[in-house]
């Protein structure tokens, strides 16, 4: 029992739904004000890690061929064997309708369409296409990894605002430098799966420019929230503290004989601890009134 539970937890890629629980609880949190339902809360919490798991485990199914030839990913239990594609993409499917069907239930068509957005995107267009075919994959993908949050912040507000634009923004300029110093110090494995990433396409010198650019514009955008009024001066300090570190290890990049592999593992390590202080900032230096600015919704 133990043993297959741990095969189809593994097939769902449970880092990845950790990490996407903090930023989702992070846009939760910075739009209830400090007025939090917890019943709402643990509704979009548990829905959005479904559908995240579901996501994972088509991705698995999907990318078993290449993830066969990387070493990074080749003891996957769809690529072991340890699980069947079949049983894998049931289990997937299942998780999916539980999570949409969780989030339809206790949240609300602006979180539901994001969820289902991050969704279709991740599985149907990168997954499937751009991940294996086009350089701007990373893009794409980019856009998935950016809805937690929002969706966490619609389940409050009910309504797309400009605060749901700005999280939706500031989460996909952070998405590229993150994948990008991934991809440098897993230059081998891309290279190995025939997977067009930047680096790999178009070289790790275009790449380390392309990581400074991302950083640069997510901390100008990451500056809105406190300047539109969402978020107070703590958060502020804390991303531009955050922002401009992260900066200065990608700068160090150019550096005359520099271990690329390490500074890439650096400037990932950075982006992991840059994207957590901010989402736990924002849920905690809130303002008590949002501002009322641009409005999307029913």
């Amino acid at each position: 029992m133990k043993t297959n539970f741990g095969r189809y937890l593994k097939v769902t890629k449970p880092g990845i739904i950790a990490g996407n629980l903090i930023s989702v609880a992070g846009g939760f949190f910075l739009a209830a004000r400090g007025e939090i339902d917890w019943l709402l809360f643990s509704a979009t919490v548990i829905g959005l890690s479904l559908v995240v798991a579901s996501g994972c485990a088509l991705n698995n199914c999907i990318d078993r061929d290449i993830d066969a030839r990387m070493q990074r990913t080749r003891n996957r239990v769809t690529v072991t064997g340890e699980i069947s594609v079949r049983a894998a993409l049931w289990h997937g499917v299942l998780l999916g309708v539980v999570g949409f069907g969780v989030l339809m239930a206790y949240t609300n068509t602006v979180s539901v369409a994001f969820a289902a957005l991050g969704y279709v995107v991740y599985v149907g267009i990168y997954s499937l296409y751009m991940k294996r075919h086009s350089v701007y994959g990373t893009h794409v993908g980019a856009l998935s990894g950016a809805v937690p949050p929002v969706v966490g912040y619609c389940a409050v507000t009910r309504q797309c605002d400009a605060a749901a634009l700005i999280l939706l923004l500031m989460f996909c300029l952070w998405q590229m430098p993150h994948a990008y110093a991934i991809a440098i110090f897993r230059y081998k494995d891309y290279e190995a799966a025939s997977i067009p990433v930047l680096p790999v396409a178009q070289g790790i010198a275009r790449a380390k420019w392309h990581i400074i650019l991302y950083i640069v514009v997510f901390g100008l955008v990451t500056a809105l929230l406190p300047l539109a009024g969402y978020t107070g001066s703590t958060f502020m300090v804390v991303a531009c503290a955050t922002s401009l570190w992260w900066l200065a290890m990608a700068m160090r990049g150019f550096r005359q004989g520099i271990d690329i592999t390490r500074w890439a593992r650096q400037v990932f390590a950075i982006s992991i601890i840059t994207v957590t202080a901010l989402s736990i900032t924002m849920a905690v230096d809130f303002n008590a009134v949002a501002p009322h600015l641009l409005v999307v919704g029913p």
